[in-house]
């Protein structure tokens, strides 16, 4: 039997076509391998939102082939997608598959051979049901490409036009995942707020909310969002759900209106503060998320100053903070003004430290609350204590090691937390 080991590295899209080319090997034979080294077959589902994720793809596939040259590599996802003319020429890659072509991968293998066909002539989602699943949350891919083109960005050249899963695919995974015994789903895409746009006639967002609240899974959980995406019908809906976790992450990018038009982002700061404050009013302690680019070409002093004073104000929860990386042939990358390394670093540990604030205040203000979590499939590996994660997506600690817990919501109260902020629990 013939082994193999699957890297994934970058987004919640990714993590699930890993886990179904997964499957597929298994099904067909396959033993998955726990050592990437001793593999005959190894696969690196990559990312390329960055340069540094398009070098770490090669280095890693560099590093296997000279320990062990009899493994078969095979690079697939955006770096494969977007570079597979010049990886090509690479000898340490031995087979490159495009996102579209990845779950082909049983005759890529059989054949050795590559195929990357050009992503803007793939029309149709391309479903693939998922059937074993070892995580506590299902998720649920509804959507793939985008169809925005952001002057940094080169997704839409790696993942094609925006192209939407069924209501009726997208029901029959609930049930898969429910019949299985999971009880959340996040439903994740390349950019799940065009859901719907690409059909005749369109739907939006709401209509396959409006579905899933009426299958039998316990929760549910939504991918990253353009403020753009979320308007005052959608927000109604999901504030009287009993299903839904209040649990926002807004692609905001910037809170400067001068940077957000440099990025081709059609809103501007007042309106991303607006919704914040909305979504803060609306929900109980809900999570709020975003990512923030610092360094973006032609942002002065400023123009940071007005980002970092808005994220101070603001009532985000968690930032995730990237130094602007230059992509090829985006716009971004020919204007004029790019901003120093040492510049975009300092600006980036600045908003870092506001980042870690927000998140711990944000923590402290739920000690004391009482919730639900569904507790992990799985018992906390360093101190033997169950773990879940509340709606609001945070984890909490039960002073509980009953396995007969493992994969349940339970009602809790958070107590207390350590000195690094990690929270516990009682169920009650």
């Amino acid at each position: 039997m013939k082994t193999f080991f699957i890297k994934t590295h970058g987004c919640k899209s990714n993590q699930l076509e890993s886990n179904i080319i997964r499957e597929k090997l298994l099904n067909a034979g396959y033993v998955e391998s726990l050592q990437n080294t001793n593999a005959d077959i190894y696969i690196l589902n990559s990312c390329s939102v960055t340069e540094t994720a398009d070098i770490e793809a090669l280095r890693t596939l560099r590093n296997i082939k000279h320990k062990n040259p009899a493994t078969m590599t095979i690079l697939t996802g955006c770096s494969a997608q977007l570079n597979a003319s010049k990886v090509a020429e690479l000898d340490f890659i031995d087979i490159i598959l495009g996102n579209n072509d990845k779950f082909e991968i049983i005759e890529a293998i059989n054949n050795q051979k590559s195929k990357v066909q050009d992503i803007f002539t793939v029309h149709q989602f391309n479903n693939q049901p998922l059937h074993s699943y070892s995580k506590t949350r299902g998720y649920l891919k509804i959507q793939d490409g985008c169809n925005n083109y952001c002057s940094y960005c080169t997704i839409p050249f790696a993942r094609g036009k925006s192209r939407s899963n069924s209501i009726e695919n997208i029901l029959e995974q609930i049930k898969i995942y429910t019949n299985s015994g999971i009880k959340e789903v996040v439903l994740t895409g390349i950019h799940i707020g065009q859901w719907g746009e690409d059909f005749e006639p369109k739907q939006n967002m709401l209509t396959l909310l409006e579905a899933i609240e009426k299958t039998q899974i316990q929760r549910y959980r939504l991918g990253s969002l353009n403020p753009l995406e979320i308007n005052g019908e959608m927000l109604n809906f999901l504030s009287q759900s009993s299903k839904f976790c209040p649990h926002f992450h807004l692609s905001l990018q910037s809170l400067c209106d001068k940077t957000l038009k440099n990025m081709n982002r059609h809103y501007n700061a007042q309106t991303c503060l607006e919704l914040i404050n909305k979504i803060d009013e609306m929900f109980r302690l809900p999570f709020i998320g975003s990512d923030i680019i610092v360094g973006f070409p032609d942002e002065n002093e400023t123009d940071f100053e007005t980002t970092y004073k808005n994220v101070i104000e603001s009532k985000l929860s968690s930032i995730h903070v990237f130094p602007y990386s230059i992509r090829k042939n985006t716009k971004a990358a020919e204007m004029t003004n790019q901003i120093p390394e040492k510049i975009k670093h300092q600006r980036a540990d600045l908003l870092h430290k506001v980042a870690n604030e927000k998140l711990n205040s944000f923590i402290s203000q739920n000690i004391g609350i009482k919730t639900q979590i569904l507790i992990e499939k799985n018992p906390d590996k360093k101190t033997g204590l169950l773990k879940g994660v509340t709606p609001n997506y945070l984890t909490v600690y039960l002073n509980a090691c009953d396995k007969n817990l493992l994969n349940t919501i339970q009602n809790i109260k958070i107590t207390t937390k350590d000195s690094s902020d990690k929270l516990f629990g009682e169920i009650y």
